[in-house]
């Protein structure tokens, strides 16, 4: 994500700047996830809890979200560059914390709450979970420290 800094005309679209990089970072972290996990590791499907056909359908279901959510964000990322109105920080941010939302969604309501599926089967659990969600909050953090920082800076100018 280039850096766009407005000239003195230009407004920057803070919310907006925010909420295109919370949607690309959801839609990347669940590409990562579709093509990693499910794909080349074979760990497991987007839901397990049934036959072969309906787990490769909710995978199938998983990619064309990510997919659709991709398009639509990078569109809007085009247009705020386009408008000059996209503050970078703020979508590097944004991003961080929809990725790192992602994975800790999945990671405690996916495969704990709703036991849609584990990262693995027939290993222990403890590691392969911690690994999991302590990354999800680290780059949930990451990206909440980043907005506060560029919410401050914005403030400034």
């Amino acid at each position: 994500m280039a850096d766009s800094r407005p000239s003195s005309h230009h407004i920057v679209d803070a919310r907006s700047s925010t909420l295109v990089g919370v949607l690309l970072g959801i839609a990347i972290m669940a590409a990562v996830d579709e093509i990693v996990f499910h794909q080349l590791l074979a760990w497991h499907h987007f839901y397990d809890r049934s036959t072969p056909m309906v787990a490769l359908l909710s995978d199938g279901l998983l990619h064309a979200a990510e997919v659709i959510a991709l398009v639509g964000g990078f569109f809007w990322f085009a247009d705020l560059r386009r408008r000059h109105a996209l503050s970078a920080r703020l979508a590097w941010g944004g991003f961080l914390l929809g990725a790192g939302g992602f994975q800790l969604f999945d990671g405690l309501i996916d495969h704990k709450v709703l036991r849609l599926h584990q990262i693995r089967y027939g290993v222990h659990l403890v590691p392969y979970d911690v690994v999991w969600n302590v990354a999800g909050a680290a780059l949930l953090l990451a990206g909440a420290l980043l907005v506060r920082r560029a919410r401050s800076r914005e403030r400034r100018r």
